[in-house]
């Protein structure tokens, strides 16, 4: 039997994804009570109402969050999001290069980078020297032919400068990323297939997504 391992932090009323963002807002649009009003008796909906930005919880860049002549979420192809064969790389560094890949053939592959920062998740440590890649790092994995790139720490970029470099680069290539994973750890180095499609949003360039691995 196929084992499913989700990678996605759940997304919380108050929450904070990245500091100085504001947190999503979630309640009832219809509650169950009010829908008492409005449909048979013992026949009860509830309709929920979400407002958030973008960058919430665990989320999918496409180009257009960094390029505005990009693809949007609904310029995604689903080859790039779904289906994918998968390697992960682990680390203990704050940053990293092109040695992290050296030898492994990432072409047509999910890469997933495991730090373990998923740990500090909800805590102000999770906001402090996280760990990123380089931009040597990013054109490795261009070059190399990687589809998708994904990591479980506050940003694949450094934010100690307004620069950019591995959205920059991977996002120029139409290589989408992934940023707060979690639970990366309980994922073998290959041998599985990845999925992360997010909402088919026009005029988006990042959303929320349910990333999973699906084991053998």
């Amino acid at each position: 039997m196929k084992r499913l391992i989700d990678l996605s932090h759940v997304v919380e009323h108050g929450m904070i994804t990245y500091r100085g963002l504001p947190a999503p807002i979630i309640c009832d649009y219809l509650s169950r009570a009010d829908s008492r009003k409005r449909y048979a008796e013992d026949t009860t909906f509830q309709m929920g109402k979400i407002e958030m930005i973008s960058n919430t919880g665990t989320y999918v860049d496409a180009p257009f969050h960094r390029y505005e002549g990009g693809k949007d979420l609904s310029g995604l192809p689903l080859e790039s999001l779904v289906d994918l064969d998968c390697l992960v790389f682990h680390t203990d560094k704050q940053a990293n290069g092109p040695e992290l890949f050296a030898g492994a053939d990432v072409r047509a592959k999910a890469v997933l980078v495991h730090t373990g920062w998923a740990r500090y998740w909800r805590t102000d440590q999770y906001f402090e020297g996280h760990p990123y890649l380089t931009e040597a790092a990013a054109v490795r994995l261009r070059d190399q032919g990687a589809a998708f790139v994904g990591i479980d720490s506050l940003n694949i970029d450094s934010t100690a400068t307004g620069q950019r470099p591995v959205h920059t680069v991977l996002l120029g290539a139409d290589i989408p990323i992934c940023e707060h994973m979690c639970n990366l750890e309980q994922l073998p180095d290959s041998g599985f297939r990845f999925h992360a499609a997010p909402v088919k949003v026009k005029g988006f360039g990042t959303f929320p997504v349910r990333a999973y691995a699906v084991l053998p």
